[in-house]
């Protein structure tokens, strides 16, 4: 499938119908489209969003409503049941004990029902448990004790840790988190059940299999084979273009209310977006601001600009010449953060462990020693340097105007300190660029994702800092800072938070595995004939509610 220009909306038209949508009313003389082009920040490379390089892809934006679960995050990226998938119930506090039922006609788009062995794979790979999951955070999921699972079932108990009661428990189990297990057990012959009792039984050489196959059988390609892409939510996977794009229709197995428009094409943010906007291809473009320069709005476009809850940052690679925590405190000394936010149109950004909301946490963690790293001071960063030179590959993903910029800007500024930037950015850079020793730096949010990264819980970014989280990109590991955010994420004593935050910060800007530069703004863009779309700060993007989108024409 390749892009369509549509003819040029009238202006007119679009003013009755936005007066008509302010109503509430859908346009009865204008017919719903039967498909919509939707374009999202990251490439489309796994439909498996719980890897490493799945979480920071565009992946959970394309595939909140094809692969659902307890929970989704609303456009506030605030936790919001979802009752056609299940329902929880708090069973016990002291330990924190929760029941799930999966509901009794939910099945997957090929028939197969959708069962507690699903939440048991889900658990086992983002636990931290088996070693051989490529999983991008274990937060939450580690502190879970036992999953009470009868294989083929549609409930099960989830029973934490005696003193881990994670507060955020509403992020688990949610949407794009459980993959259909049965794929798994049909790929290996493990027959029904067998994935969840290899599990339960810590059945390690089957385990390691299930593993390798949850890494990789989820891999998108435009000849991939639709049995292995199940779908549990209103939309299902029919295909991948030659050009990235995924081609979702309508579920005929889904249980709820069908969704409005038959086909959404998801496509990978490309160097050509303006020229297609101005064809009037795409009806929603939901994308980092900036990132494809200044982008000039036909009349039959409207544009919101919102905060994500992701923090631009850049992530020092663990090996290479910024291994030393010297090489990277000087590399921070000169990068000028002051400017490149006032070119970003927002403030410097300082929290690490707080980084999803904005709250007086935030500055509870900011120690006055960060504010030697505002400003670029070259003589600070040679002097850090022991006046030895510096090179340093700095990578993110392309197309990107606004990063290139701010390689520039650091370049120019830390040329003085005797450290050589060189920009080394292609569109295959994300968070495994660094594991494979091809950056010194990744430019990119959480988890090295193009777009907002964020789960929209501090708590959940936190891990990204924590010893052994797959996301933790610098692999950087502290006792102390273990001990914190795994702290921080069962208490809610405002006063305790705000010590122990304000004592990592301390540690964190002396350590510097990351810089966090500003807070990543969103630049959501849509048809002004386009209902029901609306910004959401998370990774899930304004795709979290596209079965309710519409387009008319």
């Amino acid at each position: 499938m390749t892009h369509r220009p549509r003819p040029r909306r009238t202006t007119l038209l679009s003013a009755v119908l936005a007066v008509v949508g302010a109503l509430g009313l859908t346009s009865c003389s204008e017919s719903p489209a039967d498909s919509i082009d939707y374009v999202v920040d990251g490439k489309l490379t796994t439909y498996n969003t719980n890897t490493v390089a799945g979480a920071a892809s565009g992946g959970p934006a394309a595939f909140a409503r094809v692969l659902t679960g307890f929970n989704y995050h609303g456009p506030d990226g605030q936790v919001v049941g979802d009752h056609d998938f299940g329902s929880i119930s708090v069973v016990g506090r002291t330990p924190l004990i929760l029941d799930y039922e999966i509901k009794a006609e939910a099945v997957y788009s090929d028939g197969k029902p959708i069962t507690c062995d699903d939440m048991v794979l889900a658990w086992a790979s983002q636990s931290g448990r088996f070693p051989w999951f490529d999983a991008a955070n274990r937060a939450g999921y580690t502190d879970i004790a036992s999953i009470d699972c009868a294989p083929g079932q549609k409930k099960a108990r989830v029973s934490f840790a005696q003193d881990r009661p994670f507060t955020d428990y509403g992020q688990l189990f949610a949407a794009t988190s459980l993959m259909p297990s049965h794929v798994i057990a049909d790929e290996l012959g493990l027959g029904d059940g067998g994935v969840t009792t290899a599990l339960l039984n810590n059945d390690g050489p089957v385990v390691e299999r299930i593993a390798q196959a949850w890494n990789t059988t989820w891999d998108l390609a435009p000849d991939l084979d639709l049995d292995r892409f199940p779908s549990s939510g209103p939309y299902k996977l029919e295909s991948v273009t030659a050009e990235g794009g995924v081609v979702l229709v309508a579920n005929d197995q889904w249980w709820g209310a069908p969704p409005i428009t038959g086909r959404v094409t998801v496509w990978p943010r490309s160097a050509d977006l303006q020229d297609r906007v101005n064809e009037g291809a795409y009806d929603v473009v939901d994308i980092t601001a900036g990132s494809s320069g200044t982008l000039n709005l036909p009349d039959d476009y409207e544009r919101t600009d919102a905060p994500s809850a992701g923090v631009e940052q850049l992530i020092f690679a663990p090996q290479g010449p910024l291994a030393a925590v010297p090489a990277r405190r000087a590399l921070a000394l000169c990068t000028p953060r002051d400017v490149i936010a006032r070119t970003a149109s927002v403030p410097v950004f300082d929290s690490r462990l707080n980084a999803a909301t904005e709250d007086a946490y935030g500055v509870a963690e900011t120690p006055p020693e960060a504010g030697q790293f505002v400003a670029a001071n070259p003589d600070a960063a040679r002097d850090a340097l022991g006046g030895q030179p510096l090179m340093v590959r700095i990578g993110y993903q392309t197309p990107n105007a606004r990063l290139a910029a701010m390689v520039g800007s650091i370049a120019n500024a830390c040329a003085p300190a005797g450290i050589t930037v060189e920009d080394v950015a292609d569109e295959e850079i994300g968070p495994l660029s660094l594991r494979d020793n091809e950056i010194d730096v990744l430019i990119a949010s959480v988890g090295g994702a193009a777009g907002s990264g964020s789960s929209g819980s501090s708590i959940m970014d936190a891990y990204s800092l924590h010893s052994g989280n797959g996301n933790n990109l610098p692999r950087y590991t502290n006792e102390r800072i273990d001990g914190i955010i795994s702290t921080v994420a069962v208490i809610s004593d405002p006063k305790e938070l705000a010590r122990l935050l304000g004592e990592g910060g301390q540690i964190l800007w002396t350590d510097m595995p990351t810089l966090p530069l500003y807070r990543q703004q969103r630049t959501l863009l849509t048809s002004t004939q386009m209902y029901a779309v609306s910004s959401n700060p998370t990774r899930w993007g304004a795709g979290w509610n596209m079965d309710r989108w519409q387009l008319s024409q």
